[in-house]
């Protein structure tokens, strides 16, 4: 393994725990020599770059930085990274991408060149873009990204026509979904996927154990029609219920003894919860990543507003049928096959005995729709 898929791998194990910050992984070589390496701590603790060069100790000078992300030059909660890297003697840096952060891009490559360090960028570009997708959309904007993640059989049913959903993949789709809920600071469901099924939303390790840290769970539940007993509120983390105001504070209080919170929020035109103003609450809450397990209720109503930046789309080999199973994206939808959502950059897996596919949704303009969830 190169010195650089090193560092984007140690940034991957730090997806998750470290918003609002960026992951970030580093390596620090001399003379073929891994000297020290470091992944971003959680918010307020120290960067990849620091991490690194404190395990390597005074043998940094002269020595090659691999970081994942273009080192920071300006006073947030810790010292800026570029000063403690050109203070160790550090020789080169190598920058897998540049920081999309305005208070960044490109300045502290431009700082660590003018103390007569050499500077390249661009090795592992796609990884480190996919890493940084997220925290591109919500420095530049506020908002959190939003993923789409449904599975359906080949026929494009998510359950059967009873409503029987377990499993329409297999145990490797759902090994997949768990390394995405561990790396995502938020799950998000409607209220009829949790009538129905009930789900505990939980990140999990290999032992089926749920992790100490957990992302939030967003339930969009306009009445408060969520069970004070529900499985998601007896497992750790915290769950945040968002209603449009029409619920009781009867109803409203029993999860909140039940140990949720309720927020309440605005309706749109039709009385449903405006999806514009939850993601500008969550964007407000540091919630970068959000990771949407929904049915085809809330993911039409997600794609019909436009808040839908990537899909992730497991696919098993198999036939389910019938006129009244429930597909993975209802709502309004595409009038003409030319409003359809193209998906760009897909990308085809194999998993286990399924598929995934990843694209992201063409940002082309779409018709003014209105929203159908909850």
């Amino acid at each position: 393994m190169t010195p650089m898929k090193r560092a984007v791998s140690l940034a991957r194990q730090a997806l998750g725990t470290t918003s609002p910050n960026p992951a970030v992984g580093a390596v620090l070589v001399k003379d073929g020599v891994v000297l020290g390496t470091g992944h971003t701590q959680p918010a307020g603790s120290r960067h990849a770059e620091i991490e690194a060069l404190r395990s390597a100790g005074d043998s940094s000078r002269g020595a090659t930085l691999y970081t994942t992300l273009e080192p920071c030059c300006h006073f947030g909660r810790t010292p800026p990274c570029t000063q403690a890297i050109i203070s160790a003697g550090v020789a080169e840096v190598l920058v897998a991408a540049i920081d999309p952060n305005p208070r960044v891009s490109g300045k502290g490559k431009t700082e660590l060149e003018a103390s007569g360090l050499r500077v390249e960028v661009g090795e592992e570009a796609e990884a480190a873009g996919e890493l940084y997708e997220a925290f591109a959309k919500y420095i530049t904007t506020g908002l959190p990204f939003v993923i789409a993640k449904f599975a359906m059989s080949l026929d494009g049913k998510i359950a059967t026509n009873s409503g029987d959903s377990r499993w329409v993949t297999g145990p490797q789709a759902r090994e997949v979904v768990q390394r995405l809920r561990r790396e995502s600071d938020a799950v998000m469901v409607g209220i009829g996927t949790v009538l129905a099924d009930d789900p505990q939303l939980t990140a999990r390790n290999d032992q089926g154990d749920p992790l100490t840290r957990q992302p939030l769970r967003v339930i969009l539940d306009s009445r408060c029609r969520t069970p004070p007993d529900a499985r998601m509120l007896q497992e750790p983390g915290s769950t945040l219920i968002v209603t449009a105001g029409d619920s009781t504070a009867q109803q409203a209080d029993r999860l909140k003894n039940a140990g949720a919170e309720v927020l309440p929020v605005a309706s749109n035109h039709d009385g449903r919860i405006d999806l514009n103003q939850v993601m500008a609450e969550l964007g407000q809450r540091d919630i970068v990543s959000l990771l949407v397990e929904a049915g085809g209720t809330l993911q039409g109503s997600l794609f019909d507003t436009g808040l839908v930046d990537k899909v992730m789309a497991f696919i098993a080999p198999v036939i389910i049928g019938g006129v009244q199973a429930a597909s993975p994206v209802e709502g309004i939808g595409a009038s003409r096959m030319a409003r359809s959502w193209r998906l760009t950059r897909t990308n085809l897996q194999e998993v286990g005995p399924d598929w995934l596919v990843t694209g992201y949704p063409d940002p082309s303009p779409k018709a003014p729709s209105r929203q159908t969830e909850a």
